[in-house]
């Protein structure tokens, strides 16, 4: 079996397919293919039995020509440089595609937090603000949630920036509970913000979405809140999967209940009047919108001439290999690329930064109205690249942000 590539290799060819087809000057790409700033720290706390933990932490600042620094902090046990590099970069681009005057970063903490009591989570939150702190800021770098972090990190991180600051700076971080500065709408931006996409591409291509079958790799934060927006729009969610597994039912099942469902049972799997079926077989079910917002490298060229998809939105960062768009491109399934189908995250981020710099609080309807908006918008613009320059939507998309970033810094110039 061949090795999968790394996801900082995947970036970097990424990076050069669009500066190449940009014709950017080699000065130009190299410095696009560095961060301006990498930073680990060693991060000691004391553990619940008495003992000492250490814990390495990263975060990684990519490029700021367009804005601050954002991105999420994940606290995951396979957190490498390389790997946060990469999303670093992501992260850049797609703010660059949804037009919103941010940098990409992202940060990780080497750590299982499930085996953490929540005050150990927030000692090393804490920590972690801690050592980071003279490189973060609303002005600088505003961190977000991402794997097995959330709203309540989030909390511990504004806090703690905002103690060492001495007084309250909400605008610190995204991604907080409402009742502190949080935006209404945060949390299920991410899956709206995939649908969003689903429903131009369906309207640019002429595809009818009443009644079209969705099936969704990933029931998590993002899947579930998609396959609850894709039935609204009239769509029926015909399969869903978590890490145990999935159920397929051709009538469509209703994502409230098979919440329900999971929470009871902690599977998803074994659902009434389902059938099933394992994550690799989801992928290949009969359906017209396939979702995958589960982990990277799902779809791959052994499987992708089986994926019977009309349309296939990235939710998941990576989900598809470059071997894998090939295919797809080839057999005209439409790829919604993930710097552009899963950027209502980052998005909505923007909206509440925006809302505590005037320490204001927006209806959700005006979110939503300005989520839609805006992700129409960056889907659009990444079309009409893909139009003029015959290309497949993820290039379309690299080009898009690649191009905005690089005019960025030529337009600043370089300083001294």
């Amino acid at each position: 079996m061949s090795q999968k590539p790394s996801p900082l290799n995947v970036a970097l060819s990424q990076l050069k397919l669009a500066s190449d087809k940009l014709t950017l000057d080699d000065g130009l790409q190299k410095m696009l293919s560095h961060p301006k700033r990498s930073i680990t720290v060693s991060m000691d706390i004391h553990l619940g039995d008495g003992s000492v933990g250490v814990f390495n932490g990263i975060r990684v600042q990519h490029w700021d020509a367009r804005g601050p620094f954002k991105g999420g902090i994940r606290f995951y046990p396979d957190v490498s440089v390389g790997d946060v590099t990469a999303l670093a970069m992501l992260m850049t681009w797609k703010c660059a595609i949804a037009d919103i005057p941010f940098g990409g970063a992202k940060g990780g903490v080497c750590v299982d937090s499930k085996k953490l009591s929540k005050l150990e989570l927030e000692r090393l939150t804490r920590r972690y603000v801690s050592l980071m702190f003279e490189y973060l800021g609303p002005h600088r770098d505003i961190p977000a949630p991402d794997m097995y972090t959330d709203a309540q990190t989030m909390a511990w991180i504004m806090d703690t920036y905002s103690q060492l600051k001495g007084y309250r700076v909400p605008e610190s971080v995204t991604g907080k509970p409402v009742e502190i500065g949080g935006s209404w709408g945060r949390i299920e931006a991410t899956g709206r913000g995939v649908i969003h996409c689903v429903k131009q591409a369906a309207t640019n291509n002429g595809l009818k979405l009443g009644g079209a079958s969705v099936a969704i790799q990933g029931f998590g934060n993002v899947g579930y809140h998609a396959a609850v927006a894709a039935q609204e729009i009239g769509c029926k969610v015909v399969a869903v999967s978590d890490s145990t597994g999935g159920i397929y039912c051709p009538d469509g099942l209703n994502p409230q209940t098979v919440l329900a469902h999971k929470e009871q049972t902690g599977s998803i799997q074994n659902y009434q009047g389902c059938k099933n079926v394992t994550n690799q077989e989801l992928l290949e079910l009969q359906c017209d919108v396939l979702i995958p917002a589960a982990l990277e490298n799902q779809i791959t060229s052994q499987n992708a001439d089986k994926i019977k998809a009309k349309m296939v939105a990235e939710a998941a960062n990576g989900p598809t290999t470059p071997e894998a768009d090939r295919i797809f491109y080839e057999k005209e399934i439409c790829l919604i690329p993930d710097i552009l189908a899963n950027s209502g995250g980052v998005t909505v981020s923007y909206f509440e930064w925006v809302q505590n710099l005037t320490r204001e609080q927006w209806p959700l309807e005006v979110v939503n109205r300005k989520l839609e908006e805006k992700m129409t918008k960056a889907f659009n613009d990444v079309e009409a690249v893909v139009a003029r320059e015959e290309s497949d939507m993820r290039t379309g998309a690299l080009m898009l942000g690649v191009g905005r970033v690089a005019n960025a810094i030529k337009t600043l110039g370089l300083w001294p």
